[in-house]
């Protein structure tokens, strides 16, 4: 904050002179602020040591907010491994990431299969000795409607892939994160989980049972030194959302919902996975973190 100075002088026209300068200098330094909000430098200021030496296994990772993640953790020092049901789709988002300087390793995983999760973890392990972080960020949304106008199919998939492969994703990187000590997990989630979204009524059901997973595991596992923590996001500009935000009136509709009168971009969530997944987090376990723009987040 500036201070004007002072001065004993009876000089008027001094003190006029040096009164303008001083406003001159708070226009400028204004000007700046402002040129930075309009730009919404979002999320640049990264610690490149915050994650040194940690070793992060993001799943769902080779776009919008899992990729995002994956690239927030490596920039903060940790070793990354990626990973997505498809193996174009892996290679290229690890070439694109370590061209950016950054450690990152890629295996193609569907996590509804027991075997890929396995070579996940192994991978990740067989690469950089071990697993500090997972960050559980796969979902599905077979299907749009209500919640009781979900087919049984979709909802036996949402449920699946969204909650049922969340629990096994945390089970089992289990033995590994306990032989590093002070490891933490994340899951993804959504402000659906607490505002139901009228077109996907049963992936908000299964994002609210994430809240569920994540304080139960979170008070199993706190004598440990083992987080647990989700993230709650808004609506934000992926392909993954985009029936929330592609047409005129879907966008109007949604925006009208958001205080803040814009959609979150994919590293603004970063952001908060890389704090949670930090020592800047050490005592918190057990918590949703919602980074909604201000929409309503209480169940």
């Amino acid at each position: 904050m500036c201070v004007a100075p002072k001065f004993k002088s009876n000089d008027n026209k001094i003190r006029t002179a040096i009164g303008r300068m001083f406003l001159r200098a708070i226009a400028r330094q204004s000007n700046g602020i402002t040129a930075m909000v309009g730009q919404r430098n979002l999320c640049s200021q990264t610690s490149p040591r915050r994650l040194q030496g940690k070793v992060a296994v993001v799943t769902a990772s080779t776009d919008g907010i899992g990729y995002a993640i994956a690239e927030r953790l490596g920039q903060e020092g940790a070793k990354v491994v990626i990973s997505s049901r498809k193996e174009q789709n892996v290679a290229k988002a690890v070439d694109k990431l370590t061209q950016s300087g950054l450690d990152v390793v890629g295996v193609k995983c569907h996590v509804a299969d027991a075997s890929d999760r396995k070579a996940l973890f192994e991978k990740a392990v067989e690469k950089y000795g071990g697993i500090d972080i997972l960050v559980s960020n796969a979902a599905v949304n077979p299907e749009v409607g209500g919640v009781l106008d979900a087919s049984e199919a979709a909802w036996d998939k949402i449920f699946d892939v969204n909650v049922k492969c969340s629990f096994l994703l945390a089970k089992e990187v289990l033995p590994y994160i306990r032989q590093k000590k002070n490891g933490s997990i994340i899951f993804v989630s959504s402000i659906a989980g607490f505002q139901p979204f009228a077109l996907l009524g049963a992936y908000s059901v299964s994002k609210t049972a994430l809240f569920g997973l994540t304080k139960a595991a979170s008070q199993d596992l706190a004598a440990e030194g083992i987080r647990v923590n989700c993230i709650a996001p808004g609506i934000v500009r992926t392909k993954f959302a985009a029936a929330l935000h592609e047409s005129e009136t879907a966008r109007e509709t949604a925006l009208a919902q958001i205080p803040m009168g814009r959609f979150a971009q994919p590293p603004e969530i970063a952001g908060v996975c890389a704090f949670l997944a930090s020592d800047d987090a050490s005592y918190i376990t057990g918590e949703t973190i919602v980074a909604s723009g201000g929409m309503p987040s209480r169940l």
